[in-house]
C-alpha cells in the first residue's frame, strides 16, 4: 500500500521574507530606546515593517520591544548589523536577540495516547498556518506512528517506565540534540525533569487541561467538576522544574453549567487544549514571546 506524505503549503508572504528579521529587546525603561533603536536601524539600512513596544513602569520599570524589519542582503548584512548594535545595547543595558525570519523553528512535539492537540499542529503545519519544520514526534506509546509518517515526519518511539525513566530520557535528548529549537508537549503524560529542562530554557511549551493556576496537577477535569465549576480552560506555558507554575504563554476558557458532567467537560476542554497549544506555539515561532522572571510579554 503506498504511504501518503503531505507537505506544508506556502504563502506568498512567507516565501518573500528571505530579507526579514526579528528584534526583540528587554530593558530597564527610560527615555530615548525607541528612538535610539529606529534610528540605529535606520543608519544601517534597514525599514521598519512592524514595531510593538510595552513598558510595566514608565518610572523604573522593564521595556520590552518588538521590532520586525527588512534589510537589503540581510545574510550578508546581518552579522555587521549585530556587532554594531552591541554598543546601543550597552548604553540602556539591553537583553537582545535577532532572528531571521526565513529560518524556521524545528519543532519535536512529545505525545502520549491522546491525539487532539498533535493533529491541531500537524493540520496548521500542513496548511501553512504554522510557519515551521517539524523535524520529529516522540512518544511513550507506538500509537500514533501510522498516523505521524504519513506525514512525512519522523516518529520515535520511547517507552518510558518509572525505571527506564533515566535512559528513556537520555534517549529523547539524543533524538532531538541539533535537530530541534522547540519542545512542544502536546499532551506528553510525563513529567519532564531538571535535567531536560537545562537544556531548553523556556524553550519547551506544555498545554495543561485546566485554567492555572486552578486545579494543579491530574484529574483536573474531575477536580472541576466536583467543585462544580461554571468555567473551565486550558493553559499553555513554558516548562520549569515547578510543575505546572512556568511563565504563561496563552490561556482561554468556555462556560460550563451543572448540566455537563465530567465526559462532557473533558470534550469540551479538548477543543480548547487545541486551540490554546497552537496559539502559542505560534508566537513563540514567531518570535513574539519575551520572558521575564515568571511573566511574559507576548506581542500577538
Amino acid at each position: 500500500m503506498q504511504q501518503n506524505t503531505y507537505q506544508p503549503q506556502q504563502s506568498a508572504s512567507r516565501a518573500n521574507n528571505e530579507n526579514r528579521a526579528r528584534m526583540l529587546i528587554s530593558c530597564p525603561d527610560r527615555p530615548g530606546i525607541v528612538a535610539a533603536v529606529s534610528q540605529f536601524l535606520y543608519e544601517h539600512g534597514a525599514n521598519i515593517v512592524q514595531s510593538d513596544q510595552y513598558t510595566m513602569d514608565p518610572e523604573g520599570g522593564m521595556f520590552f520591544i518588538r521590532f520586525e524589519f527588512d534589510l537589503n542582503d540581510l545574510p550578508k548584512e546581518l552579522p555587521q548589523l549585530q556587532e554594531d548594535f552591541a554598543r546601543v545595547a550597552d548604553r540602556f543595558d539591553m537583553k537582545w536577540l535577532t532572528f531571521r525570519a526565513s529560518r524556521k523553528k524545528r519543532l519535536a512535539i512529545f505525545v502520549s495516547k491522546e491525539d487532539h492537540c498533535l493533529l491541531e499542529l500537524l493540520w496548521q503545519w500542513q496548511a501553512g498556518d504554522l510557519d515551521a519544520e517539524i523535524a520529529m514526534v516522540i512518544s511513550n506509546h507506538p500509537d500514533m506512528r501510522e498516523l505521524v509518517e504519513s506525514f512525512g515526519i519522523t516518529y520515535h518511539h520511547i517507552p518510558v517506565t518509572p525505571d527506564t525513566k533515566e535512559e528513556a530520557e537520555r534517549q529523547q535528548l539524543e533524538a532531538v540534540a541539533d535537530k530541534a529549537d522547540l519542545i512542544v508537549l502536546a499532551r506528553y503524560m510525563q513529567i519532564i525533569t531538571p535535567k531536560f529542562i537545562e537544556y531548553y530554557p523556556n524553550r519547551i511549551i506544555n498545554i495543561h487541561h485546566s485554567f492555572l493556576p486552578a486545579f494543579v496537577g491530574g484529574k483536573p477535569y474531575a477536580q472541576a467538576y466536583k467543585r462544580g465549576v461554571k468555567i473551565i480552560g486550558a493553559t499553555a506555558h513554558y516548562v520549569t522544574e515547578e510543575l505546572d507554575g512556568g511563565p504563561i504563554i496563552e490561556q482561554d476558557v468556555q462556560r460550563v453549567s451543572h448540566r455537563d458532567d465530567v465526559t462532557e467537560l473533558k470534550r469540551i476542554g479538548r477543543t480548547i487544549e487545541r486551540v490554546v497549544l497552537a496559539r502559542a506555539v505560534k508566537w513563540h515561532i514567531e518570535d513574539r514571546v519575551l520572558v521575564h522572571q515568571n511573566k511574559t510579554v507576548v506581542f500577538s
